[in-house]
């Protein structure tokens, strides 16, 4: 399926808080995706992501988010200011349109990327509609994501690979899930930093082994991943939400160039192949 929005010849990052807690916060971390957006105009593509509602917290009493109407309107505002694509969960059908008018791209969530109600909102509204493969399902499955996507004729279509259960409470990446997924024609995006969560264990904070970011997100890229979807915050140990996984922003840039280099290296050797 031809794709309208995702850059053909760019490295898209998709990056931003988990939560949306704070204009400020958001802003702070826009101002260094608008920097890096800059600096690599040539071959790097960024979409600010936040969540309005983190609506699948373990314990009852965690912070979720602003809500819509405030989410969203923060999102707005940061795109007439810095002018980058914007995105953001959604997680019941209604919602759908209200988010399509302030988001380039809507992100269905791991845990509801079967619901079909949820799927044809997505597609109805003519945005990019980016899917997150749940933990539970293997890649081959999510071809029948797709299928109901294109059902409802959706624009474009974006997967994210973001690991599969493994036991309790860790995840594992297959990296074979990269060119298994890429055979639904879809762009096929690394979650780099949910893949390293480790969920459960009776626990009321999800924990996860941010040392680990790196290596498995230039492995992605090695096999096959054509971009990056990484949770960022000034104050990790102080975000909302995912403390233990979200990249440092004062680490992103570093992490940044290192993945950039990997990707032209599977850029020049596609290239060569062709």
């Amino acid at each position: 399926m031809p794709s309208s929005l995702f850059p053909s010849n760019k490295f898209l990052l998709i990056a931003g808080p988990c939560t949306i807690e704070s204009a400020s916060v958001c802003q702070t971390i826009a101002d260094v995706l608008a920097d890096l957006q800059q600096r690599y105009a040539s071959k790097l593509e960024i979409v600010f992501k936040g969540s309005f509602d983190k609506a699948n917290r373990t314990d009852v009493h965690s912070p979720r988010g602003l809500g819509l109407s405030a989410g969203l309107e923060i999102l707005s505002n940061l795109h007439q200011t810095y002018g980058l694509k914007t995105t953001t969960d959604i997680h019941l059908p209604e919602q759908a349109a209200l988010a399509a008018k302030v988001c380039d791209i809507l992100q269905i969530p791991a845990f509801l990327c079967r619901q079909t109600d949820l799927l044809a909102a997505a597609a109805a509204t003519q945005r990019v509609v980016s899917v997150k493969k749940g933990q539970f399902l293997s890649p081959w499955d999510v071809s029948f994501i797709v299928e109901k996507l294109r059902y409802f004729h959706a624009k474009e279509i974006w997967l994210l690979e973001r690991g599969t259960c493994f036991g309790y409470g860790n995840l594992v990446v297959d990296m074979r899930s990269f060119p298994i997924l890429k055979q639904t024609h879809c762009p096929v995006i690394f979650d780099a930093t949910h893949s390293l969560q480790h969920s459960g264990k009776g626990e009321k904070t999800t924990g996860g082994d941010r040392q680990f970011l790196l290596p498995l997100a230039q492995a992605a890229l090695a096999a096959g991943a054509q971009g990056l979807f990484m949770e960022t915050h000034p104050h990790p140990e102080k975000a909302w939400s995912d403390q233990a996984t979200q990249v440092p922003l004062e680490q992103l840039s570093s992490i940044l160039k290192q993945c950039l280099a990997v990707w032209e290296c599977m850029q020049e050797k596609t290239s060569l192949s062709a």
